[in-house]
């Protein structure tokens, strides 16, 4: 029997040790927050870079992904590769005390895990989600303060829209994110759930793809003409284009002169890198979005 328990008692311990090991090489979010304010970040996610200049931690961040641009401070930065590229030589060679990654990136996230980097995992997960990871992000880079007001400015920006389009009819709306210049391929629509889908909810639209459980679509010209839009809102997260190029896009929608929308001249081609950025810029997309679906409620 005392055998038996000094037997238990070593496997207790073994296992209480394996642990300690583990979460040493395993760090999870709640340690990333744990461990005291970074000094420094590389941020792979521009959505969360934005929120980190915001909220005051700026100074703390060494390196950013290719695709960011904003703010204007991160063009001094090196980049450290993409969401499918990360360069983890170069992430180590800058001495990272915490590297913000996608929680796609698991192969990256793998490796900082074993060389002992810290590391905060993302996805996108809705305006609730932005929010929470405001604060999550003020928590850990010791920006609690700044990220709560932060978060108290970009809430009261959506509630105003709210408030705004508030008892308004809502008009049957076709969400546009993406497809090829020129043409109808390749397009994706808002699916009745996630980011794109809540951001046009907050804006007084119905969306006309609600219905669909996921968060993107890909119509067919069938689809699009069997769901008829009363409004169709194109996303576009880059700069404008010249006129006669946005002017081109907007006519190759005469070609399905059925839909309600393109009889109505409510087809609206929006443009702006914040636009696809679930970011501290969010009261602004849900502005331009709403404007376009309501432009009575903003005259």
């Amino acid at each position: 029997m005392a055998s038996r328990q000094k037997r238990l008692v070593g496997v207790v311990s073994f296992i209480a040790v394996l642990a300690l090991v583990w979460s040493d090489l395993w760090p999870t979010n709640a340690q990333a927050r744990a461990t005291g304010p970074p000094a420094r970040i590389v941020s792979l996610v521009p959505a969360l870079t934005e929120m980190l200049f915001d909220i005051g931690a700026g100074p703390q961040v060494v390196a950013v992904s290719r695709y960011d641009t904003f703010p204007a401070a991160v063009d001094n930065l090196p980049d450290v590769g993409g969401l499918l590229d990360p360069d983890y030589e170069r992430i180590l060679r800058l001495a990272p005390d915490l590297v913000l990654t996608y929680g796609s990136q698991s192969e990256l996230e793998r490796r900082l895990r074993v060389g002992g980097i810290r590391f905060y995992s993302y996805r996108h997960s809705g305006l609730t989600g932005t929010l929470k990871t405001m604060r999550d992000l003020g928590e850990i880079t010791g920006r609690d303060t700044a990220a709560k007001e932060a978060v108290a400015r970009l809430q009261a920006q959506l509630d105003a829209i709210r408030l705004r389009v508030r008892g308004l009819k809502r008009p049957r709306t076709l969400l546009v994110f993406g497809r090829e210049a020129g043409t109808f391929q390749q397009m994706y629509a808002s699916g009745g759930i996630g980011f794109e889908q809540e951001i046009l909810e907050l804006a007084g639209g119905a969306n006309v793809f609600a219905d669909v459980r996921r968060e993107s679509v890909q119509p067919s010209i069938e689809m699009l003409l069997a769901r008829a839009p009363d409004v169709i809102v194109e996303l576009h997260g880059r700069p404008a284009p010249p006129d006669s190029i946005i002017a081109s896009e907007r006519a190759l929608w005469s070609r399905l002169a059925s839909i309600p929308a393109v009889k109505a001249g409510r087809v609206h081609l929006l443009y702006g890198e914040f636009l696809s950025i679930p970011g501290p810029r969010l009261g602004a997309t849900a502005e331009a979005v709403a404007r376009a679906v309501h432009p009575e409620a903003f005259r």
